[in-house]
């Protein structure tokens, strides 16, 4: 599904199937900022500045989807506003799955899969995609990101890999 949105005179078309199935304009609008800053535009562009600021009192007002929470997380880190971006991150913590040494988000209802010997299925590729935007959160931080984020990074990065498929390659090309 194709959508036509007007951002500041232009005309972008977003896909929403990209948006690991949530379809709210506080996705989409953080969608559009995380581009936007990484062209990049400075966070003082009448654009980006007034797309923060809609997410900032989107975040404050209302419980967001965790994928919301993890693109809010990454725009939040990209924009250099901190104390939003650890918020969201610990936020995000509560709602980790942290199983065999690794940590990874899912949707929020999905029934817990089966152990079965020799099979490993792959998660969905939304539940990839967010869990990567929560990895881009804790890595995109100035200085640096800190010794403790460092560790959940890696314990990210290794579920992460381990939803490669044998050509390297992930469920899509999301």
């Amino acid at each position: 599904k194709m959508e036509d949105k007007k951002l500041g005179g232009l005309s972008i078309y977003v896909c929403l199937s990209l948006q690991g199935g949530v379809e709210n304009e506080v996705s989409l609008t953080a969608y559009i900022t995380i581009a936007l800053l990484e062209i990049p535009l400075l966070v003082t562009h009448s654009v980006v500045r007034n797309a923060l600021f809609c997410l900032e009192m989107a975040a404050e007002k209302e419980e967001s989807h965790v994928y919301t929470k993890a693109l809010l997380a990454y725009t939040f880190a990209l924009a250099g506003k901190e104390e939003k971006r650890k918020a969201l991150l610990g936020s995000l913590e509560k709602e980790a799955v942290k199983k065999d040494g690794s940590v990874h988000w899912q949707r929020p209802g999905k029934q817990p899969e089966e152990d079965l010997p020799h099979y490993r299925s792959r998660a969905p590729s939304a539940e990839v995609e967010m869990t990567a935007y929560v990895l881009l959160a804790h890595l995109t931080t100035l200085p640096a990101p800190s010794q403790e984020e460092l560790s959940l990074a890696s314990l990210i990065a290794k579920w992460i890999i381990g939803q490669q498929n044998p050509s390297g390659g992930f469920s899509s090309t999301q």
